[in-house]
């Protein structure tokens, strides 16, 4: 099955832990599954919030499509994710605890259906940003060191 990624929040993994990932389908409508095939999605500050036993992604902004006119989406509404119940009731009990929050990873189209990778994560803290910050670029210095060697 061919998976193609239309969007994905890089941010997260700057600013998180990353514990346990799971793979939700999303209700759209017309307009906004046309938008995502485009690849017209951000997921930057947009975040899952469990309400009422379901799951919500909130915050995500799909652009208007063009050829939808007055039928339009609303671009930041909220989106109900597809999960079954007892993966929303493990995060609900993780997100409970604290620093635990739910983020979207990626978005893509998977088959023909729409769907979002999503991720139970914990907050990092600034000194584990600038650690994981000299790691890469420590990491980027050997590479370069090696590369000089070979040629």
């Amino acid at each position: 099955m061919s998976v193609k990624i239309v969007a994905s929040n890089p941010k997260a993994f700057h600013d998180y832990f990353i514990e346990d990932r799971y793979e939700a389908g999303i209700v759209l409508t017309g307009s906004e599954i046309k938008s995502v095939r485009e690849g017209r999605v951000n997921l930057r500050d947009s975040f899952v919030l469990i309400k009422d036993g379901e799951a919500w992604l909130m915050n995500a902004h799909i652009a208007p499509y063009k050829q939808a006119g007055r039928e339009n989406h609303d671009p930041r509404r909220p989106r109900k994710l597809l999960l079954h119940r007892y993966q929303i009731n493990r995060l609900m009990g993780r997100v409970q605890e604290k620093g635990y929050t739910i983020v979207p990873l990626q978005m893509y189209i998977k088959g023909r259906w729409a769907k979002v990778e999503i991720a139970l994560a914990r907050g990092k803290k600034l000194y584990d940003k600038r650690r994981a910050i000299a790691e890469r670029e420590a990491e980027r210095r050997i590479r370069r060191a090696l590369r000089g060697l070979e040629e």
